[in-house]
């Protein structure tokens, strides 16, 4: 009688082999099930965060609306804590027509309020999502015209013919575009021809000690002129001290967003205030 069939190696899930592994995909289903469940019961709010005029860096521009989440113990969870793990799946879609949604309905009540709005060159086919912008728009059709999408440039990079038709045709209802984290990955600058982006914003990994770094002041020099030729704004992100708000206005950057100038809230000033006592 033969004996019991020896295990192979092979066999063994990786994650049994590897404790890494198995750590990683554990947080991953955790991080999937906590947004599923937001998603489930509505707990997704935007949070905005002031994007300041680099002439007048007291006056706002613009504002950014970013997407957050609650988690069970009701803590607000911010993007960066799980849009790597859900970006391509279809929580991902779910979440960028939830945050389309929230924005819209914020244009509409503060007509004179201007927002950017976060969504996945993934989004463009998606159908919710495209209903909640055509319910919008016409219930009320000068919504557009304060509108910003931004696509981040490794989502446009995916499907670059797509995003290009998708921009003529939004465009021409009065919609702006903004590249989203640019540097951050590697567009082909010939791209920039066909994309007609109206605002460019330029990723953190230059901005941050920018004041005190020749090296990234070359760099965002170049991305401003790039910019400048095509007539797009420039937006610096993420910056986070005086010196360099002082360098970035120096090199011609447009607008000016990061922790020096506010961090998000999810109770803007125009909020009224039974929802701003929901949001807190």
């Amino acid at each position: 009688m033969a004996g019991p069939r020896k295990r192979k190696f092979a066999d063994i899930p990786a994650t049994a082999v590897n404790p890494l592994a198995f750590a990683v995909s554990q947080r991953d289903q955790n991080i999937t099930q906590m947004v599923a469940d937001a998603i489930k019961h509505k707990q997704v709010m935007l949070a905005y965060q002031p994007i300041m005029q680099a002439r007048d860096p007291k006056k706002v521009a613009f504002y950014e609306g970013l997407i957050r989440v609650l988690d069970a113990t009701g803590r607000i969870i911010p993007a960066s804590d799980f849009m790597g793990t859900i970006e391509n799946t279809e929580l991902g879609r779910q979440l960028d027509t939830l945050a389309l949604g929230l924005g819209l309905r914020a244009l509409n009540e503060n007509p004179g309020l201007r927002l950017s709005i976060n969504m996945s060159a993934r989004s463009i086919g998606y159908r919710q999502w495209n209903r909640t912008l055509d319910r919008w728009l016409g219930r009320n059709a000068l919504i557009a015209e304060r509108v910003i999408l931004e696509i981040t440039e490794s989502s446009a990079m995916t499907v670059p013919e797509l995003v290009v038709d998708f921009m003529d045709r939004l465009q021409i209802e009065g919609i702006c575009f903004a590249l989203d984290d640019f540097g951050a990955g590697y567009t082909a600058l010939s791209y920039f021809k066909d994309f007609f982006f109206d605002v460019l914003k330029i990723d953190g990994q230059f901005i941050r000690g920018i004041s005190s770094d020749p090296d990234n002041q070359a760099m965002t020099a170049a991305l401003v002129s790039i910019a400048k030729h095509f007539d797009m704004l420039t937006v610096a992100e993420f910056v986070e001290t005086k010196e360099d708000a002082e360098t970035l206005i120096k090199l011609g950057v447009d607008c000016l967003q990061g922790h020096y100038f506010a961090a998000a809230t999810t109770r803007p000033h125009w909020m009224p205030e039974r929802e701003k006592r929901a949001a807190s």
